[in-house]
C-alpha cells in the first residue's frame, strides 16, 4: 500500500520496501525544518490509532503530518474549488430546470 501526502511541490510516499528507505532519507534531509509538538489524548485512542496506522503500513506521525497539512491548507483548497466552480459556470448543462416540488422531493 502506498500513501501520498503532498507538501508544496513534494510528494512523500510510505512504502514497505527499499523505496521506503530512499524516501525516508529524502524526508530526513528536509526534516531539519520540522518542529516537534506535544499532544495529549486518551491512551486507548492513541493505541487504536497506532494499530490502524500499522495495518495501513504507515505511522501515526506520518498520518498526523498529512492531516495537519490538509487542515492548514483548507482555505486554499476551498479557494481553488470556488475558482473551478466559477470557471465551469455557464459551460455545463444539467438538463431541464427542476420544479420546486421535484427539488424538495425526498
Amino acid at each position: 500500500m502506498v500513501r501520498f501526502c503532498t507538501r508544496q511541490n513534494h510528494r512523500y510516499a510510505l512504502y514497505t520496501s527499499l523505496v521506503y528507505i530512499k524516501l525516508v532519507y529524502i524526508a530526513a534531509a528536509e526534516a531539519q525544518a520540522m518542529k516537534n509538538i506535544t499532544l495529549s489524548a486518551d491512551e486507548k485512542l492513541i493505541e487504536a490509532a497506532r494499530e490502524r496506522a500499522r495495518a495501513e503500513h504507515t505511522t501515526l506521525n506520518a498520518e498526523f503530518r498529512c492531516w495537519l497539512e490538509r487542515y492548514a491548507r483548507h482555505q486554499e483548497q476551498m479557494q481553488r474549488y470556488d475558482e473551478v466552480i466559477n470557471s465551469l459556470r455557464g459551460k455545463l448543462r444539467v438538463g431541464r430546470k427542476l420544479s420546486r416540488e421535484e427539488m424538495n422531493e425526498r
